[in-house]
């Protein structure tokens, strides 16, 4: 970790317009948590209803898309990232600073929120919170490092990353058997069915299955993106 690509970084991101776009989502969760509190009392069925459809389902891979991209992507995009490289910095270094940056965004912005939203409808029954918030957040690093991937292969990252996590997490997940095995969501589910003593919490993937491709997803992208990167800085790129 680079601690003065990291500083740039938090700055460029968190003073554009995507930080708002960061907190909209688990405001949107605590605002629903808090409503259904009030309407409906400690639901447990309700509130992993939605901890499972809109905090993992929904906000966490657009958080992954926002957090992801932006930490990269707008620097490639406006050439800046031509002087990061010239710097005396390794490439894989700051393709990890970069990482790191976007994995804490997510533990911030998606775990801690899903946390609060199910401490809020059910307190601390059966682990409901601690479930989703450590599902949330390894699942939300799987996120960073895919997303930043992604940020460094294609112009279109922002595009490519909404697609997937609105055609492929929710729709053809939902729909098609088997391609839950390939869905970081449902890796989340599996980590926050292990924690969790809910009846009403189950997954689709075994534990043994979510882990290993959850660390293999992680570290194959950010390994994948610092390679990109040393070619990006040696061609130019396109």
């Amino acid at each position: 970790m680079n601690t003065v690509v990291a500083g740039i970084t938090y700055r460029s991101l968190l003073g554009r317009r995507r930080i708002i776009l960061l907190l909209l989502l688990p405001l949107a969760l605590i605002a629903l948590a808090v409503l259904l509190r009030v309407v409906t009392g400690a639901d447990q069925k309700l509130a992993v209803d939605l901890m499972k459809d809109f905090a993992i389902k929904a906000m966490l891979p657009l958080l992954g898309v926002i957090a992801g991209t932006g930490v990269i992507a707008p620097e490639i995009d406006d050439g800046t990232v031509i002087h990061l490289m010239s710097k005396p910095i390794s490439r894989p270094v700051i393709a990890l600073t970069k990482f790191g940056v976007a994995a804490s965004l997510m533990a911030v912005f998606g775990a801690l929120p899903t946390y609060v939203a199910a401490w809020i409808l059910v307190g601390g029954e059966d682990g409901i919170a601690a479930g989703f918030a450590l599902g949330a957040l390894i699942a939300g690093i799987a996120y960073a490092g895919l997303f930043l991937l992604l940020g460094v292969v294609t112009k279109h990252a922002v595009t490519i990353g909404v697609i997937y996590a609105l055609v492929w997490e929710v729709t053809v997940v939902s729909f098609i058997e088997g391609a839950s095995k390939f869905s970081i969501q449902e890796w989340a589910m599996a980590i926050a069915d292990q924690i969790s003593d809910s009846p009403f919490l189950g997954s689709k993937v075994a534990m043994g299955f979510a882990v290993p491709a959850l660390v293999v997803v992680t570290v194959g992208a950010v390994f994948w993106a610092g390679r990109r990167l040393r070619v990006f800085a040696l061609t130019g790129d396109e």
